[in-house]
């Protein structure tokens, strides 16, 4: 493919995306949560749609949301596993919300002065906020179908998911965001024979038997004394199962708050416990919470299986 040839493409790739630069400056900036990132991201699905377009000798690829999107998934995903502050299940502020003007008369730009603007306007107390508390796919099935209208079956091929799988995440996103009707509410029994399944697997150094109790999407958060003991937030399937197996190969079965859960460690002794508390839906583990600071676990109602009750740590 000589030079001109190349220029062509460019140029045709170019004109797709000015013809939608407005909206998709808005999905990047409800994906990110900050004006600098959307542009940022806007660029770079340019640059790469125009470098897929050139290798595949044609000038139209994928549509221009689906590539922002993907671009924005991308980054979600490297935030979540490298927050620059601890996790802290007490703290409203702990997701990791970046900077963002806050209110619409503090910029010039008409575009984001709407954005803001129909931030101010959101039935959600904090819309940006709320957002930023939810996994990555979460957030992008909620915020490209129901503030964007785009049909689930192109939402799960960004998530390489079903549409089925894209719903769900939809609304559980939209139940955090604000409520809704067909969030699933987990089952108590169902949770602990998966949790049950989960430590026979670690203890047998079944990984591939873990891997199949979470999802795809699973999210590991925590606190500052498991970060501190060696243990990071993580993200995926595969990143999470090592860690959550290592735990677990010493850990007894328990009741977190009533729900399943894992504790390593003896906190009515020494106090020297990590707790591993575990979000369950449709089957597979979405969430995993590690909690070792003597005062998050302080404040937990732990169980053991085998009926003892835990008092909290001294």
């Amino acid at each position: 493919m000589d030079d001109d040839t190349h220029d062509r493409d460019d140029r045709a790739v170019t004109a797709r995306f000015e013809e939608e630069r407005q909206r998709l400056r808005a999905v990047a900036y409800r994906l990110l949560g900050t004006f600098d990132e959307a542009d940022d991201a806007v660029r770079e699905a340019v640059l790469r749609a125009a470098r897929e377009a050139v290798r595949a000798s044609v000038r139209r690829g994928d549509p221009p949301t689906e590539v922002v999107a993907r671009v924005c998934l991308e980054r979600l995903r490297a935030r979540e596993t490298h927050r620059g502050k601890p996790w802290d299940p007490w703290d409203p502020w702990a997701v990791g919300a970046p900077n963002r003007p806050h209110r619409p008369e503090q910029v010039s730009d008409p575009g984001r002065r709407a954005l803001l603007a129909a931030d101010s306007d959101s039935t959600a107390p904090d819309l940006p906020q709320v957002l930023d508390g939810l996994t990555p796919s979460e957030r992008l099935a909620y915020v490209l179908h129901d503030l964007f209208a785009e049909p689930y079956e192109e939402i799960a091929g960004i998530l390489d998911r079903s549409p089925s799988a894209a719903r769900q995440l939809a609304g559980r996103a939209r139940h955090r965001v604000g409520g809704a009707e067909e969030m699933p509410h987990p089952d108590p029994d169902r949770g602990r024979e998966i949790v049950a399944a989960l430590l026979t697997a670690a203890r047998n150094g079944d990984l591939d038997g873990l891997l199949v109790l979470l999802d795809p999407d699973v999210v590991l958060r925590a606190d500052a004394a498991a970060v501190r003991a060696g243990t990071a937030a993580a993200h995926g399937a595969p990143a999470v199962a090592r860690p959550v197996a290592r735990h677990a190969r010493a850990a007894r079965p328990a009741l977190v708050d009533g729900m399943a859960g894992l504790v390593e460690g003896d906190p009515a002794g020494t106090g020297d416990a990590t707790v591993l508390g575990f979000t369950v839906l449709h089957d597979l583990i979405t969430s995993v919470d590690l909690l070792a600071d003597e005062d998050h676990v302080s404040r937990l109602d732990l169980q053991l299986l085998d009926g003892t009750r835990l008092p909290p740590a001294a």
